[in-house]
């Protein structure tokens, strides 16, 4: 698991989301993957993460994969 400490940009306030196990070294509740995060900033700043794509190799990619979701508990 790995923490973040996220602030305004509509993000609730003073609240923790997930937890880890007692060694703090793997999630356990309230797991956001990295495609997560990604689709959750981009949802704050505005931007479509489901049509937000790049070009490469001749084919059109989504930076949220297409297992991406916005991450709504954290959002005020």
């Amino acid at each position: 698991g790995y923490t973040m400490w996220m602030a305004g940009g509509g993000v609730k306030g003073g609240f923790t989301y997930g937890s880890t196990n007692d060694m703090g070294d793997k999630a356990e509740t309230g797991i956001i993957t990295t495609h997560d995060l990604h689709a959750t900033v981009l949802h704050l700043l505005g931007i479509n993460h489901e049509r937000l794509t790049y070009r490469y190799a001749g084919r059109n990619f989504r930076l949220t994969d297409v297992h991406g979701v916005v991450a709504k508990d954290i959002i005020a």
